[in-house]
């Protein structure tokens, strides 16, 4: 019997191939369920409206901000964080439900362990061996407002982990990938610039590359998730080096 309630948070945009495994992941789970779409021009809200009439069209103002509206807008003790290309496993799914039964819940937050799936593989090292905070208490937690790569930042307290995996299925394939990666890139440059950091020259850029194929691919162990641990390592090496290229250009005002 849950003891503490729990809001699903989700934004979307043309997930209809993607969103229903989401949904049908949480739904036993949730008290509510809280979309913020922006716009999809497909099946997305449609699909949605069978989990939950908690659905608002919004305009688009970047991850951080979208993600902060979904948070304002739950009402429930925890709040769980998912996207639309990611859905809980069964071990997860208890876990969570074993937690929320508890009398009492020590942390503030809890990191989830990612099972990032591509081209077949579920990846088990390199970048995507992490976890990933998405369970928090919805007391004094708020979004950073970033365009991309924005971050929770939890009530104070301790930070557990779920057992189980969120599993993520990332690129419905190479050509979306590839797609994502420019776009996260670019946010990238953007975001950084926003901040005032530097981006030290061309030269730094392409290490900045080599550095992140080596850090993923040798000393984060990728290569054992075989050929696809590679192309991941490779992607992420040129997110890197995109994304100091375009703060470069911006710097140069040639963006």
């Amino acid at each position: 019997m849950k003891k503490h309630s729990l809001s699903v948070i989700l934004i979307t945009k043309n997930e209809a191939d993607r969103v229903e495994a989401c949904l049908k992941s949480v739904v036993d789970l949730a008290d509510e369920i809280i979309v913020l779409d922006s716009g999809s021009t497909d099946d997305t809200v449609n699909i949605c409206q069978k989990y939950t009439s908690n659905i608002s069209i919004t305009d688009w103002p970047g991850f951080g901000k979208q993600k902060q509206r979904a948070l304002d807008k739950a009402t429930c003790d925890w709040v769980l964080s998912i996207d639309a290309d990611e859905a809980l496993d069964e071990k997860m799914k208890l876990a969570l439900i074993e937690l929320l039964s508890q009398d009492e819940i020590k942390e503030t937050s809890f990191r989830l362990p990612w099972g990032v799936t591509l081209y077949g593989t579920t990846l088990k090292h390199g970048r995507s061996a992490r976890a990933v905070l998405r369970l928090f208490q919805r007391e004094g937690a708020r979004y950073t407002l970033d365009e991309v790569h924005e971050t929770v930042i939890p009530a104070a307290g301790d930070t557990g982990k779920l057992g189980g995996l969120l599993l993520h299925y990332t690129h419905r394939d190479y050509g979306h990938g590839l797609n994502k990666a420019a776009q996260y890139a670019w946010l990238g440059s953007q975001k950084y610039a926003r901040k005032g950091k530097k981006s030290k020259g061309l030269a730094l850029a392409l290490l900045r590359g080599l550095w992140t194929f080596f850090h993923i691919y040798f000393i984060r162990r990728g290569f054992l998730d075989g050929s696809v641990g590679f192309i991941v390592a490779m992607t992420y090496a040129q997110v890197n080096f995109n994304k100091y290229v375009g703060l470069w250009l911006i710097e140069q005002d040639r963006s």
